[in-house]
């Protein structure tokens, strides 16, 4: 068999012989009368109308003597080619066809539409024209591409090759038009907050920093868009969103990658428990968009949207499913001595909170695979949400878990600046004692409070997340398109 760079070698000299021909290898123009799709579902009407010009990228090659099938795709549907030497193919057509032309080449053709005696829709070519010459062999059913990362490095070929892939992908594309047309539907406006941010903040993340030259100042990525999306509710927007792409940097793993993507929406006069209901109404909305029925089949598990979603407390899942008996209120001892037992790792300076964060991910979040809404969190878990009103150690907010995937966040939105100011006080205090996912204290986010916030209810939705759980992907990579790995070990 022929090593890629001998393969390359022989492509190349085609395409000199191309350009030795006065072909250009590489036209600035391309016509089509129309796509794949479009022939093959009007098949019927277009066979007796002539001669029709389509293009797409020869998938396969089959030579017989004196006549050549193949088979090209446009990106909207695959159909077969018939090249005839002499009749109706020109001969130096044919010729040139042999001679030069290789799977993965683009190429534009034009002849009539028949049925071959096999019932095979095709079209029989008059002539044909090269678009865009390849120089490297496409994978054959992953031949040489088995291996799982260089399918993540080379995603042009994993979706070109393997068409599940690429329909997990148009699924991602279908669930982010399904909840932007929800949000359009209910008055919400799409907005754009920066991504390079002075401060981070609206988040429990450690942030990835930069420098810009020009003002001699670090800069972070952003790790939410939170705050920014709060300061348009001040300034008078009351329903607003972004679908915005986040960096934390933190470790990788199945569903951790450093970039990903959020919807973050935040409305006016609202409050946890009203959009308790909306997303409820969203997710089942998503649900059947990709399938029909409002179940899911993930991980041999069938997973029912289509009835009420279920509602519990933070503190009695843990209590079910661990041995801390009043978990909201257990020493941070108590929590380390669970946190072992369950082979949680704990650093020195972790807060009791983030050891029980990760208790919590360790005994209960698996067990969440039926939809499942989690209400009143500690405070010191969410720095930026409003207390209950008949507790000053629970916050309003819930989270929403299916598949064992965390899939949302939300709260009624704190906007008693004081209280902020106090809750970043507590943060800043936690910070300094090494962890550093904690949040700072924002002075201008402050201020911005001080002018008069109203109340709000905030969402926050993972997408990567919820698309895994559509499709049945195990791994966060394999539903973002070019997801981050290591550098190659050469």
């Amino acid at each position: 068999m022929a090593s890629i760079e001998e393969i390359r070698e022989a492509r190349l000299r085609k395409l000199e012989i191309l350009k030795e021909k006065g072909i250009n290898p590489y036209p600035i123009d391309s016509h089509f009368d129309k796509t794949l799709k479009e022939v093959l579902g009007e098949f019927e009407s277009l066979k007796d109308k002539g001669k029709l010009t389509l293009l797409g990228r020869i998938l396969s090659i089959r030579a017989q003597g004196k006549i050549v099938f193949f088979d090209i795709h446009d990106g909207t549907g695959k159909f077969q080619g018939l090249l005839k030497r002499g009749e109706p193919t020109s001969e130096s057509d044919f010729d040139l066809f042999n001679e030069t032309f290789d799977i993965g080449d683009f190429i534009e053709v034009k002849g009539t539409l028949f049925l071959t005696k096999k019932e095979e829709k095709t079209i029989l070519v008059e002539s044909l024209r090269m678009l865009s010459k390849s120089l490297r062999p496409l994978p054959e059913k992953w031949h040489g591409l088995t291996d799982t990362e260089e399918r993540f490095r080379k995603r042009y070929l994993d979706t070109l090759s393997n068409e599940e892939v690429k329909t997990r992908f148009i699924t991602r594309a279908r669930v982010v038009q399904e909840l932007r047309r929800a949000l359009e539907e209910r008055g919400f406006i799409e907005t754009e907050t920066p991504a390079l941010q002075p401060l981070y903040g609206g988040a429990s993340a450690e942030p990835f920093v930069t420098h810009h030259n020009a003002l001699d100042m670090d800069l972070y990525l952003r790790i939410s868009d939170e705050l920014y999306l709060k300061r348009l509710l001040i300034g008078g927007f009351p329903r607003v969103y972004e679908f915005a792409r986040d960096f934390r940097n933190e470790g990788i793993d199945s569903t951790h990658n450093p970039e990903f993507t959020m919807l973050e929406f935040y409305e006016a006069y609202s409050d946890a428990e009203k959009q308790r209901e909306f997303v409820e109404d969203m997710i089942r909305r998503v649900v059947k968009a990709v399938s029909s029925d409002g179940i899911i089949n993930f991980d041999e598990n069938r997973i029912d949207f289509n009835s009420k979603f279920k509602v519990e407390k933070y503190a009695d899942v843990l209590s079910a499913h661990t041995e801390l008996i009043d978990p909201l209120n257990a020493t941070r001892e108590d929590l380390v001595t669970e946190a072992e037992r369950l082979g949680v790792e704990v650093e020195h300076s972790d807060s009791a909170v983030k050891i029980l964060d990760g208790i919590f991910k360790r005994a209960v979040r698996p067990n969440l695979m039926e939809p499942t809404f989690l209400i009143d969190y500690p405070v010191d878990y969410l720095p930026l949400t409003k207390r209950l009103p008949l507790s000053d150690k629970l916050v309003d907010a819930f989270q929403f878990y299916a598949g064992s995937f965390e899939l949302v966040k939300a709260f009624s939105e704190l906007n008693d600046p004081l209280d902020q100011r106090a809750r970043f006080e507590a943060q800043e205090k936690v910070l300094k004692k090494g962890e550093k996912d904690a949040q700072p204290l924002d002075e201008e986010f402050l201020e911005a409070m001080e002018y008069g916030m109203p109340p709000a209810g905030g969402v926050g939705i993972g997408i990567d997340r919820l698309t895994m759980l559509l499709t049945g992907a195990r791994n966060i990579k394999e539903v973002i398109l070019f997801p981050t790995l290591r550098p190659r070990n050469d």
